[in-house]
């Protein structure tokens, strides 16, 4: 029987969200695999189970359970966030020659920077909004921002999911909290201007070799864009299947495809675009996309009828023996 380390946590304001989305995998996850939640935080890595917190071994990667000692054989990472999405997991799975389903390190650290990825992207002819970048202890100029951006406009953290860190400015002398606002989550921010239209998200992953889309959900929000209230205490509606034309949805799944292909990407992943009129736009790449109950990929699964034990299953087969 395989064993494999679920990774969750991690060093970021999306803690929570992380635990919530790896209890749920936990919950409905294969028998035929043993699993074992191992929990990353600033005190230390350490395995959950049974409310106990048992030793995990960074060096060797052992559990060291009652009944002796165990080595994790591959990983599955939910960390939404800092060092889960931006890599630095996979990258020290890589060192310690353990494979895992997620995108690799360089994939995930391209993916998980707003602001070069949206660049990236851009340089492949996939439209993205116009946006400058913003380093901590940078000058800047309002008027200049203002000017380039046009108002309102939204001002982001380049390396936090879950909206933390997000504002949207409609006036130049809103700026200053809102840039401060951005880097309490990082070090530099993205500043983007706003795009009037739908949001929508895709998700796709691959299954015997073949990439499989989800359905296409909206999310409509009914604060003022979906920040984290919206998305985590029930201020926004998710639509699922979105109620869009049979071509747009179809532009929208080659889309999320040809992304998924250009960036290298594993497993799930979830790309959220805005529609401005008929045009798609890229927000964001999701490497690795919220797994809670409040999620949007649990629904999409539900709405295909793929049940979570099947879905991990085609997941682990596709990614750990292709």
């Amino acid at each position: 029987m395989m064993t494999i380390g679920l990774f969750c946590g991690g060093y970021s304001s999306e803690y929570e969200i992380s635990m919530k989305s790896a209890q749920l995998i936990l919950d409905h996850f294969p028998e035929e695999y043993e699993i074992f939640k191992v929990v990353v935080s600033k005190k230390g890595w350490y395995v959950e189970q049974s409310a106990a917190q048992i030793s995990f071994d960074m060096n060797s990667c052992e559990i060291n359970l009652p009944s002796g000692k165990k080595t994790i054989d591959a990983g599955i990472i939910c960390i939404h966030g800092d060092p889960g999405e931006n890599g630095k997991i996979q990258a020290f799975l890589d060192l310690k020659g353990i494979p895992y389903v997620n995108s690799s390190y360089e994939s995930s650290s391209l993916s998980f920077d707003k602001y070069t990825c949206n660049q990236f992207l851009k340089s492949q002819n996939i439209n993205v909004a116009k946006s400058m970048l913003l380093r901590k202890h940078q000058a800047y100029n309002a008027d200049h921002i203002s000017n380039e951006l046009g108002l309102p406009l939204f001002v982001k953290p380049t390396g936090s999911g879950s909206s933390y860190g997000i504002s949207k400015v409609y006036k130049k002398d809103e700026l200053d909290k809102a840039i401060e606002f951005a880097f309490s989550e990082g070090e530099q921010i993205i500043l983007e201007s706003f795009l009037e239209g739908r949001e929508l998200t895709c998700a796709v992953f691959r299954e015997r070799g073949k990439l499989q889309a989800l359905p296409i959900t909206e999310i409509i929000s009914e604060n003022d864009f979906f920040d984290y209230d919206a998305k985590y205490h029930g201020k926004s509606k998710e639509e699922t299947p979105a109620q869009i034309d049979e071509m747009i949805a179809n532009t929208i799944e080659a889309l999320t495809f040809e992304i998924y292909d250009i960036l290298g990407l594993k497993s799930i992943s979830r790309i959220d675009f805005i529609l401005v009129g008929e045009v798609p736009y890229v927000i964001e790449v999701n490497t690795i996309p919220g797994f809670s109950e409040a999620s949007i990929v649990p629904q999409m699964l539900n709405i295909a009828g793929i049940n979570l034990k099947d879905f991990w299953k085609m997941v682990i087969e596709q990614e750990l023996n292709s």
